[in-house]
């Protein structure tokens, strides 16, 4: 089995979209949801990514939660994070629950010990999957974080995918600007 470089929790639009993007960047992918891998075969083969386990998933050096945002304590609750890179790509539809935070603030709560990014959850999982070149340019994905190290996992992964990035800063910051109801949902923007 190779080590795993990119874990999906996650196995609908989102998560399939994601793994597209990860296995664009060349990068050894697996998806995991609640039902288990052998629920997974038929998606893990047209993307050319492993069924696994959430567990497994979790256990990759950049994690992707790719869940329904009422799904994320359920989808990650039990999971041994270890320092890894969390790439926070859920919305809270409604954000009349987040007191005054962010979504990936709270993620970032639900998942201690983890590095969390906010990124590829302004744009719909129909043209997250697509290839990021366009009208001569890149389709641009904005991150947010805080951690330099794991932003730059975060903006290596969507670069050699094709796409550009956009640094937005820290969570708090960065999260609000990418929240649903706020400037930067539903964006597509391409760099030219």
């Amino acid at each position: 089995m190779t080590a795993l470089d990119i874990g999906i929790i996650g196995a609908g639009r989102l998560g399939q979209a994601m793994a597209q993007v990860a296995v664009r960047a060349g990068r050894t992918v697996a998806v995991a949801n609640s039902r288990g891998p052998d629920s997974l075969a038929s998606v893990a083969s047209a993307l050319d990514v492993r069924a696994t386990t959430a567990a497994e998933a979790a256990a990759a050096a950049i994690v992707v939660i790719a869940v329904p945002w009422d799904r994320v304590p359920e989808a990650v609750a039990g999971l041994e994070w270890n320092g890894q890179v969390v790439i926070d790509a859920t919305n809270d539809w409604a954000a009349d629950d987040l007191d005054g935070g962010t979504s990936s603030e709270i993620v970032a709560g639900l998942v201690a010990g983890t590095r969390v990014v906010k990124a590829a959850n302004t744009l719909g999982a129909d043209v997250l999957s697509l290839d990021p070149h366009e009208a001569g340019g890149q389709r641009v994905i904005f991150i947010s974080g805080d951690d330099a190290d794991a932003k730059a996992k975060v903006v290596a992964l969507f670069r050699d995918a094709g796409f550009a990035t956009i640094d937005l800063g820290d969570l708090a910051t960065g999260g609000a600007m990418q929240q649903i109801h706020h400037p930067l949902a539903g964006v597509n923007l391409i760099q030219l």
